[in-house]
């Protein structure tokens, strides 16, 4: 007989039950499904496009620009760009036209511009806007439209510093000036980083950053500030008195060779240089302008002399009635001064007194001092546009050039030029580059320091200087002097160059100087274009800046005064008589 189990009947169910559940789920799938695709496709497509993943830029900081003791000169502040994907947006859309109005557009005109660029995913709408500019717009909630941070360079000195620090185009490359110089030091690198972001560009979520933003480096001058303001207020002051055309002045350390100053005039304002209408404002006249010298160039003249063996600071040179004939041509001074030392020929500035000792040194051991001293090539400070300047082939040069080349004519130089040649004089005849950046201590003691001339020459030059300025020793240039201090220095009046020559009533009055005249600390040049009105010579036009430069200098860095306390200078402004000869040409 067969056992037979007794069979459950939920055992019989089971199975279908199971079959059910699964035919549940997968019509529940099927339904959301169909609920995606068909039911909800508006409402995910909104949050799709609401809600995209995009690669944004990270703008790197540029680094600052300060003077010597860490003054702000140029800082980066941080402010926002609106740009706008032309494909997102509709410009017959509502929005554009209040679009239109906060960012002051044209509303036809930025209708056109979105519909010109529909093929593009990126358009500048407004850059540069000020953060609760920026959120206004945003807040109109216009799809396509975004933000992204940049920075805009901030010149605290404004025109003060303006031909020296430069200024940057509105993607923040360096245009002018020490901006440009070290764009790529300033600039750093722009990084980049994934995000999410809705469709106002507002950040919902930093997935990863690719690459970190690398920020600029700090850019220490060489410049004072306190020095800087000083010298741009003298030089303005005489650009304006003067009615002059420009005006240049620069400020040089003589143990470093930093610049310490250099200010021109005119000058401009680098946060709005929509209102420049003559670009040549913008430059800096210290390092790109050359000009012919005058008589600041006749120590140099002496020096060579000295150098030749032929002349002393003692020997005497019979100057006549204030003329000679040189090569068919005449040379002559302000007044006859008869017979001079060959100091005295430094001290009455005697055209006729540097062309006799022209004539006997000749032409190439002049051209060899200058050479020397670095007129006729760049200064190699780094200066966008800096000038070499032209000094003359000795051996083409006849008798009526080598003539006027004793007193600054046929050669050519900027005032950086002049103002590292003085210090050479002022530093023992050793020759130094010129640095526009801060130097440390380490740097300054490993200074290359090439000697030029002689350290007895550089002093016995040096001395000769000093009798320009000082009435008891015959000196006429009283304008240069300042309370407390002996200075040094030398005059220059040159014509100007025009089309068809040398214009007879046009000048360029130049004054060089050195403070203290004992171990001095500082070069001053000044040159002032093209004065207007009576004078016009470089002891009563430049000579006063010179002196309310070097006062003020003196104070800020603290030298101390000389043992005996010295006279006022003569006011600013008066002629001072038999200063300087002017060379018929």
């Amino acid at each position: 007989m067969i056992d037979r189990k007794k069979t459950n009947p939920a055992d019989a169910w089971r199975p279908m039950l199971l079959l059910l559940l699964m035919a549940l789920c997968v019509g529940a799938a099927g339904w959301k499904a169909v609920a995606l695709h068909v039911l909800e496709r508006d409402f995910l497509q909104e949050e799709g496009d609401a809600r995209t993943v995009r690669t944004v830029p990270l703008v790197a900081n540029r680094g600052q620009i300060t003077d010597r003791n860490g003054e702000p000169l140029a800082v980066s502040t941080p402010v926002m760009s609106l740009w706008a994907d032309p494909s997102e947006i509709n410009p017959r859309g509502e929005g554009i036209g209040e679009l239109a109005r906060l960012l002051e557009l044209d509303a036809a005109a930025l209708r056109a511009r979105l519909e010109e660029n529909r093929g593009r995913r990126f358009m500048y709408l407004q850059r540069h806007l000020a953060p609760f500019e920026a959120e206004r717009v945003l807040a109109l909630g216009i799809p396509g439209v975004y933000e992204q941070q940049e920075y805009r360079r901030f010149y605290p000195h404004g025109e003060v510093t303006a031909h020296l620090v430069g200024f940057n185009d509105i993607d923040d490359n360096g245009q002018e000036g020490m901006e440009r110089a070290y764009n790529a030091w300033l600039k750093g690198a722009p990084g980049s980083r994934r995000v999410i972001k809705d469709r106002r560009g507002n950040v919902i979520e930093a997935l990863n950053t690719i690459e970190l933003a690398q920020p600029g480096k700090d850019l220490r001058l060489s410049i004072d500030i306190r020095l800087q303001n000083l010298v741009y207020r003298e030089l303005k002051s005489a650009y304006l008195e003067r009615r002059a055309t420009a005006a240049t002045a620069v400020v040089l350390d003589v143990e470093t060779g930093e610049v310490l100053a250099a200010a021109n005039q005119p000058s401009y304002n680098p946060h709005n240089k929509t209102l420049i209408e003559d670009h040549s404002v913008t430059r800096n006249r210290a390092f790109t302008d050359i000009y012919e010298p005058g008589s600041t160039m006749k120590p140099f003249t002496i020096a060579a002399a000295l150098e030749s063996g032929r002349f002393t600071p003692d020997t005497v040179i019979e100057t006549g009635n204030g003329w000679m004939v040189v090569g068919g041509r005449t040379v002559q001074d302000l007044f006859a001064y008869g017979t001079l030392t060959t100091t005295g020929v430094i001290t009455k500035s005697s055209n006729v007194g540097t062309s006799l000792i022209a004539a006997e040194i000749g032409a190439g051991p002049i051209v060899d001092v200058l050479e020397r001293f670095g007129f006729g090539r760049a200064p190699e400070t780094g200066f966008p546009g800096e000038q070499a300047g032209v000094v003359p082939d000795p051996g083409r040069l006849g008798q009526h050039a080598t003539a006027v080349l004793s007193f600054g004519y046929g050669v050519s130089a900027t005032a950086v030029h002049l103002a590292r040649a003085y210090s050479i004089f002022a530093d023992e005849g050793r020759r130094k580059p010129v640095s526009l950046l801060g130097l440390s201590e380490r740097e300054i003691a490993g200074l290359p320091r090439e000697r030029v001339i002689s350290p007895i020459i550089a002093a016995q030059v040096l001395e000769m200087l000093e009798t320009v300025v000082d009435r008891s020793r015959g000196g006429a240039v009283t304008g240069a002097r300042i309370p407390l201090y002996q200075v040094a220095g030398k005059t220059g009046t040159s014509h100007v160059v025009g089309a068809s020559g040398y214009e007879e009533n046009l000048h360029n009055a130049l004054f060089v100087g050195l403070a203290p005249a004992v171990n001095p600390e500082i070069v001053v040049v000044v040159i002032v274009n093209e004065p207007r009105g009576d004078e016009h010579l470089g002891g009563a036009v430049a000579a006063p800046v010179f002196s309310g430069i070097a006062a003020g200098a003196m104070r800020i860095l603290n030298v101390p005064p000389d043992a005996a306390p010295r006279p006022e200078p003569t006011p600013r402004g008066s002629l001072q008589t038999g200063a300087e000869g002017l060379p018929e040409l």
